[in-house]
């Protein structure tokens, strides 16, 4: 069964990539990683298509990160690691179509990979946005790099070493930047698809060469926190049995939305 649905609309130039598990919070198992990788490397090669909206199915998430029973093996090396989410992004398979997310509900941990590499994101008042890594006892890089791309960098400083203490709801996130339109309510997706569709009635040469500019701009930072980010993950994660105990303690607690 597809974890992951891809809608075209070939009037508007428009696919919507769905992340289809909302009994889990679309939670990103292994096998829905490979899927959105082999999804965004097949839009690649899709003239029909000339933007991308990305949501998450049901109500309550966009995604909610990697899914806490996917089990990844790592050597015992701290200069190597294995990371399933590193390759689900556009950018990361080499995709320069436009890409539009719509978020409602959470969008937290891992699902700042898929974010971090939409060119913005449009939510609607239910959007909260968190990072729970320090919470349970892992360290956050690859998120980090990628929000502080996206946010002022006492905001993403905050929301990443507040924990589960803390959640940016829409109104915050659009006011920092990291939003670039807040909708009324269920509104996310429509305008998303309807920004989707200007871009791509435009002359997809222009277009797709404006996203590798813009995307150009930012790959040395990059590229630089993602070197180090194994050796700190390595250094500053707890053992799994640990992190695992902090995520049963604390899953329960009370959070406050600023």
């Amino acid at each position: 069964m597809t974890a992951v649905r891809v809608s075209a609309d070939p009037d508007t130039g428009v696919a919507v990539v769905t992340l289809d598990r909302p009994a889990r919070l679309n939670a990103i198992d292994l096998a829905m990683a490979d899927e959105l990788a082999a999804v965004w490397r097949a839009l690649r090669f899709d003239d029909t298509v000339r933007a991308v909206v990305l949501t998450g199915a049901g109500e309550r998430a966009f995604s909610t990160g990697i899914d806490r029973d996917a089990v990844v093996p790592q050597p015992s090396s701290p200069y190597m690691q294995d990371d399933p989410l590193l390759a689900i992004g556009p950018k990361a398979n080499d995709l320069w179509k436009p890409v539009v997310a719509a978020v409602r509900g959470m969008a937290c941990g891992g699902a700042f990979y898929l974010l971090g590499e939409s060119d913005f994101i449009v939510a609607d008042p239910t959007a909260v946005f968190f990072d729970p890594h320090t919470a349970y006892g892992m360290v956050s890089a690859y998120e980090s790099v990628l929000m502080a791309q996206r946010m002022p960098f006492g905001e993403v400083a905050r929301m990443m070493l507040m924990g589960t203490a803390e959640r940016i709801s829409a109104r915050r996130a659009h006011e920092i930047g990291l939003v670039s339109e807040l909708t009324g309510p269920g509104g996310a997706l429509a305008a998303a698809r309807a920004c989707a569709a200007v871009m791509a009635g435009y002359p997809a040469e222009a277009v797709q060469g404006t996203v590798r500019a813009l995307w150009a701009a930012r790959e040395g930072a990059l590229a630089q926190g993602f070197a180090q980010a194994p050796h700190l993950i390595s250094l500053g994660n707890l053992p799994t049995h640990r992190q695992t105990e902090l995520f049963t303690t604390r899953r329960n607690g009370n959070t406050h939305t600023r």
